[in-house]
């Protein structure tokens, strides 16, 4: 298959077009399955030491739903009123111009291309952990999975678009069926908590900066309600489906979430469940036994695999849009017959290959969590600005109550960031020097193609 764009596709004009294959269904998939991972597992750990009471942690996951819920709303009108793909880059282009887009693009599509690696890393430490493979390098798994997912990808949308889905609901049943497991099972005597309890003494003094984490590790683990619009041009209607696939996944996944934290609680109390690595392990290895340990290993092996594939798809139409807009070579937006931009998702696979071998994404992962909120905040700002300067656009889905939800919205992220930066300055910092590292180059690179005397 060449990666030059068909004539018969593209009738109208020269420009390479993503096909409109997918549906509603990939719209939840993309949604459900781009929030629920290995952090579900892990975060009711951390969020118990401090969150201290059963009844205050169960609030606290319904009010992150419902945080996303408010952010989704300016985020879906923008997304709808452009339905372009590369999710953030081309609203933030369109309310801010070229600078803004671009910087927006670059640092989603960074955040990506890191967690792939650290996503793919976790994944090979899953495969050894269950006993898999253990001959081969943690860094080999990571790897051979990045490749996997990108055979996928390469063969055409709607591969890549059925494995999404089909992976998504498999790994939300398995998550349901989990839960149902613990809700029958006793609750644990002391006699088999486990031994890394903290002692509620312990957690009551871990102060305000264990409730920051919190509220930190609850924002990141519904993180990627946002996908939906990276797949605009892709989805059918997206002007009502792009809206239908966001707030019914963040309604399944709040769901989903809130009935796991109550299923791990009915086993195991907040003190039993505060400091732990893996507090959805703890509660099925008392449910369960030693056989636990392997089935939540196996469901977080399935999740990773999933959001790397998804992660791919999504980061290579940010490639694919910036440079069908010119911001990057136009070589870059080459679309195959099957759909797929294979030169965009060759540019992300080569860079998550590379953080993956060489553990250089460790260093954006410490540093990453700003982008990720400041994608989500940039859109809100982009509604707003897009009210304002273009009251006549299009419209399809309209927030209600605007502005409320849009200031509420930027209000939340824009106090979420700060809370990251307060939490650790120093990761703050070059958060913000690894955003605006290429803006000189990107400035230069502009001028000289907009004016003819640098020529």
């Amino acid at each position: 298959m060449s990666d030059a764009p068909l004539h018969g596709e593209f009738p109208e004009q020269a420009q390479p077009r993503l096909l409109r294959v997918l549906g509603i269904a990939f719209g939840l998939a993309v949604v459900v399955g781009g929030v629920v991972g290995s952090g579900i597992m892990r975060a009711p750990g951390v969020v118990a030491q401090g969150i201290t009471t059963a009844p205050s942690i169960m609030l606290a996951w319904v009010a992150g739903g419902v945080v996303a819920m408010i952010a989704a709303m300016p985020l879906v009108e923008a997304g709808a009123s452009v339905p372009r793909a590369g999710g953030a880059f081309p609203i933030a282009e369109r309310a801010f111009g070229p600078t803004a887009g671009f910087l927006t693009g670059w640092i989603t599509w960074l955040q990506y291309a890191a967690a792939n690696a650290f996503i793919s890393v976790v994944f090979g430490e899953y495969v050894h952990r269950l006993g898999l493979a253990t001959a081969l390098p943690v860094g080999f798994l990571a790897c051979a999975l990045i490749l996997g997912v990108a055979v996928i990808n390469w063969v055409g949308t709607r591969v890549s678009g059925a494995s999404q889905s089909i992976g998504s609901a498999l790994k939300g049943g398995a998550f349901v069926i989990l839960a149902a497991v613990l809700f029958v099972s006793p609750h644990a005597p002391p006699s088999r908590v486990p031994a890394h309890v903290v002692t509620a003494a312990g957690v009551a003094g871990a102060g305000v900066g264990a409730v920051v984490m919190a509220i930190r590790v609850i924002y990141s683990t519904y993180a990627g309600w946002d996908g939906a619009i990276y797949f605009s041009e892709e989805v059918h209607r997206p002007d009502r489906n792009v809206a239908r696939a966001t707030f019914t996944g963040i309604g399944l996944v709040s769901v989903l979430y809130v009935l796991v934290n109550a299923a791990v609680l009915h086993v195991l109390s907040p003190s039993a469940i505060a400091g732990s690595d893996l507090a959805v392990g703890d509660a099925a290895r008392v449910a369960l036994g030693a056989v636990g340990d392997t089935v939540i290993t196996a469901i977080g092996l399935f999740s990773l695999a999933a959001i790397v594939n998804l992660q791919i798809m999504a980061a290579s139409r940010i490639t694919f849009r910036m440079a069908s807009d010119g911001v990057l070579p136009r070589g870059l937006a080459a679309v195959a017959r099957g759909g797929t931009p294979r030169r965009s998702v060759a540019i992300v696979v080569v860079v998550s290959l590379l953080f993956a071998a060489t553990g250089s994404y460790e260093s954006l992962v410490r540093i990453y969590a700003p982008w990720s909120i400041g994608g989500i905040l940039i859109v809100c700002l982009s509604a707003i600005r897009l009210r304002i300067a273009e009251p006549d656009l299009e419209r399809p889905w309209k927030m209600p109550l605007y502005p409320l939800p849009a200031i509420v919205a930027v209000a939340i992220q824009a106090g979420l960031i700060a809370l990251v930066v307060w939490d650790d300055p120093w990761a703050g910092f070059w958060s913000a020097v690894v955003v605006i590292a290429p803006l000189p180059i990107w400035l230069v690179l502009r001028r000289r193609r907009h004016d003819p005397g640098d020529r």
